[in-house]
């Protein structure tokens, strides 16, 4: 796959195609991404090879067998590899190492993120970690869905409460008693939209806020 980086590229390598790793390999494809996934297992690639544009066959944490793929000329790299700490740790340096501008990281533990961070991983995902989070949140509260976009800032769908219903939004003073945005509103029958000052909710719309994760919480506990 050779190439020349560019920030509008779309080509990716993904190393690993465990469980996390095919599915996103398989989910970049579908939006239109060349996806070379690499993996040390043949059943794994194997099983992958007509799905994505490209498989190999290949150990990670050897840096000549990352310089024979090419993957000092990609723009983007993901290390799906989660269960083995050490195998991540290394490839993710040797991308590193190569120059690879958009390297994301699969970790299993804040520890584990934290050292992939010091090695030089751009972004870390927890995926367990995250999706725990945020099924927890959905359970023990009224949130309909529930995205932490950084720690202590973050995104909740709920219902809209009796107190904003009927009258605009900026009659409400919902940010100054609080502290949230109602960013977007979803009314009966109709898609998502853009919420302003001059929206006003009726009973049984769902809305998008935005704030302080304690903020949003207690909104969402808003009769």
């Amino acid at each position: 796959m050779p190439h020349t980086k560019k920030e509008s590229d779309k080509r990716i390598l993904v190393i690993g195609l465990g469980r996390f790793g095919s599915s996103m390999a398989l989910e970049l494809v579908n939006h239109g991404w060349e996806v070379l996934g690499m993996d040390s297992s043949p059943r794994l690639v194997q099983m992958f090879a007509d799905a994505l544009t490209h498989t190999v066959i290949a150990d990670a944490t050897d840096d000549e067998a990352l310089r024979q793929i090419g993957a000092a000329q990609f723009t983007h790299a993901v290390v799906a590899i989660g269960s083995h700490l050490e195998e991540s740790i290394l490839a993710t340096s040797q991308l590193v190492d190569l120059g690879v501008p958009d390297i994301w990281a699969k970790a299993v533990s804040r520890r584990h993120g934290r050292i992939l961070e010091q090695v030089g991983a751009h972004h870390v995902v927890l995926p367990e970690h995250d999706m725990g989070e945020r099924v927890a949140h959905l359970v023990s509260g009224r949130m309909l869905d529930y995205v932490e976009l950084e720690e202590g800032f973050s995104l909740g769908k709920t219902k809209a409460p009796k107190e904003l219903i009927g009258r605009p939004l900026a009659e409400t003073r919902v940010r100054q008693k609080y502290g949230i945005t109602v960013v977007s509103v979803k009314h009966r029958g109709a898609a998502f939209t853009y919420a302003s000052r001059e929206t006003v909710l009726s009973k049984g719309d769902v809305i998008v806020v935005a704030g302080r994760t304690e903020d949003v919480e207690r909104f969402a506990e808003a009769d």
